[in-house]
């Protein structure tokens, strides 16, 4: 446009001329080059360019402002819609679920994402990157996205986010909805009816415009990228979906910035490849529920309080309430209730327990008034005028007709074809119902207030006309079958249910089947419901929906749906706690009905404690039924499927689960099942996407060197898995190269167990040179392998450069004196290695001496094993003089070394200097009665032990008192184990005299120690004067039958929360 054109467009420019200038703005002409003219200052100017202080511009944005309303409502936006999850695509559960579903399968949690604020939803993330063109915002209904959008618009009206960009234009389906054919010009006009006053509209060049595009799941028509035709002409008027198409390809305004909002379902008509950023609002979080609940009832503190307990106790309802529009509806359902003042044994007024009973209580709440009839007794509903009767059935109508239609959005016209009286719009019954909004093109949009509001008032009209109905009422006055009776259109809409594959039918059937039962009824009797009729309906419904729950993979989300039907809402809850059993103990693994898979995949579903933990075994031979409950199995945090003889095939079908993109799971055992190196690669496709497990257990399988191989290879690449067990897999040493070879390269995995490999003195070569590079490990474990003395010193070399690895496990591996002196070399130089178990080896005395030379020098090592081994009392004597300089050890395992007195004299001796070992175990050690009295000496001065290990260590009645007299002088030990020795009644009674002013000790093991009842009824009657003692065990004393019962009396008497085993 020419300088002159401008001046001209100034002083006297007509609404078109002005809407052509921005529409050109918009579609990338006339913006840039050198028609651009130059303001006084020198600063570049356009049609569309005024500084951000024009009064015009102002005024715009106050339009904005008032057109977005003042601040947050109720449970309004806080950090949950400012800082939104940036997700990568939309997961299978958000494609083909029920929104309900979908937050109950996922408990309410949003995905593990990063987060991204609202001032930078559409700015780059990165220094490399560049800024999305085309931002789509997901969420499920009533989460808040319409909120979230006027949120952001009045913002960036406030001058607050988004700053560069010159000019915002917020747009909702709901207004798109009034238009048949519309042209980007027109839609310009239809957003900014001010950009026809004289005088310019957007900031200075280069101006960024974005376009909003709230609720596409709310449009009349869908998306159809693939057989839309090109449109780049502003002026041209095309079908409205057309329309929206081409802006996102960008064929329309190209250099425009496009924001969608919309549920995930709908979200998926949108190619992936057109969409440069996805983000999506979570729900609210506990402490937003108690603020949104607190504030509907800000003058009744008491009644706030009721209404937080009750959605606190009921898992199912507080997990629905993380939806903000539902979070109001029930917690309006909720005060109702509360209000009535429901006595103890008013079953009627009882808490409701059911989704269904929440929408009841609200129906009950919107036809009687509320705040009406406030006694103890029901509320008298029956009393009701029939024109709220007629207003609720006709609502109905409207409701189920459109949920079938998917139409969630209605406008006069709509009304007026299913009966609705519009003069009853602005009633407080219709209120409580129906939402009303203005649209840009001045007619009024309404929609229910949440989405479930308008399946239960559709599923409350399929169940009234469905008892006087000749024809499928799905049909909507088409030709069908003659269907009379209810259960005939009860099974129709089942059969609908289990057929739609997005499930959108699926709460619709739950409400369907929540009317019948007992309480609903009641509740609704003589309103919605004729009194008692659901009596004859009850069990002929629970009986079709069985028939209907027998699992098919591809409606195995369906089937879970059906049987939620049959337990909670048509309350046959008598069913869940069997299948509880049977999930918690295994007792799927012999069942291959495809009901009780079923049942499996719904308590996933409905239990926190099943999915925390799930043990569902549904057998091998059950691959197909195994598919019913994948996508309950994405969601469970941990899963164990041990002992199920699951071989390669099973593999692949888990394997598929865990390479969902919404998989959570976090820690998967296998252990003892039939695996082969087939079903370790099907696993390790998984690895190289999945992106949530962090613990694979695969012990006692049979993966081979192959097998490793494809796991190794997978860690190379994974990022997420820290914990990893190959134990009894016959990997051999080419197993153990693999793994050497992920380790060179793997900075995520810390845990590594490869007992019972096979595994030689080249394998642990292997891992050694691995170990020199790897800074991550944390925990090797190579016990019962074969490495020798050749093995161990190549380990011992990694050791010396390694500053990861915290623990080494080398038990039973034929180490000699040879090995453990190159160990001692490397624990000098080490100084991460906190733990080190050389059980079962072949140390001997001079072994002995190389350690505690290690000891001395070590600041770190705070484990030692040594257990069974060949220490002799020469042996010990040598660690026990570094144990009394080394500052660090915490734990020492000397068991079974062949030690006598002498050796326990010189630990003695070293308890005494020691303030760091903290627990000493000396079991199957002849220590006997003068050794433990040694031990017994520095107990009355050491203040750091807190657990010593006794047991068959040769023990008799001297010891036991020696033992007694330290222990009423010791305050910080707290664990003694003196099973298997012979102290005695003697013994028994000065252990008795100790406890009665020990405060300490909270574990006593005096099994197997020949006190016969005496002895131990004097250690019960000692426990009425000691407060601290939680366990003891007196079993193998032959206290015989009612000694037993004396004692029992005893310590209930004198210390009821001691346990005791006899």
């Amino acid at each position: 446009m020419r300088k002159q054109e401008v001046g001209t467009g100034r002083e006297a420019g007509s609404p078109a001329e002005q809407v052509k200038a921005l529409v050109d703005r918009l579609a990338g002409k006339g913006s840039q080059g050198p028609q651009a003219t130059q303001t006084p200052d020198g600063t570049p100017e356009t049609p569309l360019g005024p500084h951000s202080s024009d009064s015009r511009t102002q005024r715009l944005r106050e339009a904005l402002l008032s057109r977005t309303g003042g601040g947050p409502g109720l449970g309004g936006p806080g950090h949950r819609l400012t800082s939104l999850l940036l997700v990568e695509g939309l997961s299978d559960l958000q494609l083909r679920e029920h929104d309900f579903t979908q937050v109950e399968t996922t408990r309410g949690a949003g995905r593990s994402a990063r987060t991204v604020g609202l001032d930078q939803l559409f700015q780059p993330l990165s220094r490399v990157s560049v800024p999305p063109r085309v931002c789509i915002t997901v969420g499920v209904a009533g989460v808040g996205k319409t909120t979230l959008v006027r949120h952001f618009v009045r913002l960036w009206a406030q001058g607050q986010v988004s700053k560069d960009f010159s000019l915002v234009l917020p747009m909702t389906f709901r207004e798109l909805n009034t238009y048949e054919k519309l042209s980007a010009h027109r839609l310009v006009r239809a957003v900014l009816p001010h950009v026809g006053e004289p005088g310019p509209v957007l900031a200075d060049p280069p101006a960024r415009v974005l376009l909003i595009l709230d609720g596409l799941d709310e449009g009349k028509m869908p998306l159809d990228f693939s057989n839309t035709v090109a449109c780049s002409d502003p002026q041209k008027e095309i079908q409205v979906d057309h329309l929206v198409t081409n802006l996102i390809r960008g064929n329309l305004f190209p250099e425009v910035s496009v924001w969608v909002t919309s549920r995930p379902g709908a979200a998926g008509q949108i190619p992936g490849g057109l969409v440069d950023r996805m983000t999506e609002i979570r729900g609210f979080n506990e402490e937003e529920v108690t603020l949104c609940l607190e504030q509907m009832f800000l003058e009744d503190q008491a009644l706030s309080g009721r209404v937080l307990s009750q959605v606190r106790a009921n898992r199912a309802l507080y997990l629905m309430c993380t939806i903000p529009a539902f979070c109001r509806v029930a917690g309006a359902a909720l005060g109702h209730w509360a209000r009535q003042g429901p006595g103890p044994q008013d079953t009627e007024l009882s808490p409701p327990a059911t989704l269904c009973e929440i929408y009841a209580w609200y129906f009950r709440m919107a036809l009687g008034g509320d705040g009406q009839d406030k006694g103890p007794g029901s509320p008298r509903i029956e009393q009701v005028a029939q024109g709220g009767r007629k207003m609720v059935g006709t609502l109905g109508r409207l409701a189920f007709h459109g949920l079938v239609r998917k139409k969630y959005v209605f406008y006069e016209q709509d009304l007026k074809a299913f009966g609705v009286d519009l003069a009853l719009l602005q009633s407080p019954l219709c209120s409580c119902f129906l939402q009303r909004e203005e649209t840009a093109a001045s007619a009024a949009a309404y929609c229910f207030a949440h989405l479930s509001l308008q399946e239960f008032a559709a599923a409350a009209y399929y169940y009234a006309a469905a008892r006087r109905a000749i024809f499928d009422l799905f049909t909507e006055g088409a030709v069908s079958w003659p269907r009379l009776g209810f259960l005939a259109h009860f099974r129709a809409a089942a059969q609908r249910a289990m057929q739609a594959e997005d499930g959108r039918l699926d709460v619709f059937l739950r409400f369907l089947s929540g009317l019948l039962s007992p309480r609903v009824n009641a509740l609704l009797a003589g309103a919605l419901l004729a009194p008692d009729e659901h009596q004859a309906h009850r069990a002929p419904a629970a009986a079709l929906l069985q028939a209907y729950g027998t699992p098919r993979p591809p409606l195995g989300a369906r089937a879970v749906n059906v049987l939620r039907c049959r337990c909670t809402s048509l309350q046959r809850a008598e069913l869940a706690p069997a299948w509880r059993r049977h999930l918690g103990g295994g007792g799927l693994a012999a069942s291959s009905g495809p009901a009780l898979t079923v049942a499996l995949a719904y308590l996933l579903q409905v239990s926190d404690a099943c999915a925390q933990e799930a043990k569902p075994v549904p057998g091998s031979s059950a691959r197909p039924r195994s598919g019913a409950c994948c996508p309950q199995l994405l969601y469970c945090r941990g899963l164990r499927l041990d002992a199920n003889q699951f071989q390669d095939p099973a593999m692949e079908l888990l394997g598929s689960v865990l390479s969902g993109k919404d998989c959570r799971i976090e820690k998967l055992s296998l252990a003892e099942n039939q695996i082969g190196n087939k079903g370790a690669r099907a696993l390790a496709r998984s690895l190289l996407v999945n992106r949530s497990l962090t613990a694979l257990d695969l012990r006692c399988n049979n993966i081979g060197p192959p097998g490793a191989k494809a796991l190794a290879d997978a860690l190379k690449i994974n990022r997420t898995l820290a914990s990893l067990s190959l134990q009894s897999n016959t990997i051999k040493d080419d197993g153990a190269r693999s793994m050497a070879e992920a380790l060179a390269s793997s900075r995520a995995l810390s845990v590594l167990h490869l007992q019972k490999n096979t595994i030689g003195p080249l394998g642990a070569r292997q891992m050694a040179h691995a170990l020199k590079q790897n800074r991550s490990l944390k925990e090797l474990m190579f016990s019962s392998n074969s490495l020798g003395d050749e093995g161990t010193k190549a380990l011992a070399e990694a050791l010396k450069v390694n500053q990861g690895l915290e623990s080494l496990d080398l038990q039973s591996n034929s180490i000699s004196d040879a090995g453990v002196a190159a160990l001692t070399g490397a624990l000098c130089a080490n100084r991460t290695l906190l733990s080190l178990n050389l059980r079962e080896n072949s140390i001997s005395p001079d072994g002995a001496q190389a350690l505690a030379r290690a000891l001395r020098a070590n600041s770190t090592l705070q484990n030692l094993d040594l257990a069974a081994n060949l220490l002799y009392d020469q042996g010990a004597r040598a660690i026990a003089a570094a144990v009394g300089e080394n500052r660090a050890l915490t734990s020492l395992h000397l068991q079974w070394n062949f030690l006598q007195a002498g050796a326990a004299r010189a630990l003695g001796g070293a308890l005494q200097l020691n303030r760091s070992l903290a627990s000493l175990d000396l079991q199957e050690n002849a220590i006997g009665d003068e050794g433990a009295s040694a031990v017994a000496s520095a107990l009355k001065a050491n203040t750091a032990l807190t657990a010593l290990h006794l047991q068959v260590a040769s023990i008799g009645a001297p010891g036991a008192q020696a033992l007694g007299e330290a222990l009423a002088v010791n305050r910080t030990l707290e664990i003694l184990d003196l099973r298997g020795n012979a102290i005695g009644i003697a013994g028994a009674k000065a252990l008795a005299n100790a406890l009665k002013v020990n405060s300490s000790l909270r574990r006593l093991n005096l099994q197997e120690n020949s006190l016969g009842m005496d002895g131990a009824i004097c250690v019960a009657t000692a426990l009425s004067g000691n407060h601290g003692l939680q366990y003891i065990n007196l079993q193998g004393n032959h206290i015989g039958d009612s000694g037993a019962r004396m004692i029992s009396e005893a310590i209930k008497a004198n210390a009821p929360t001691c346990t005791v085993e006899m």
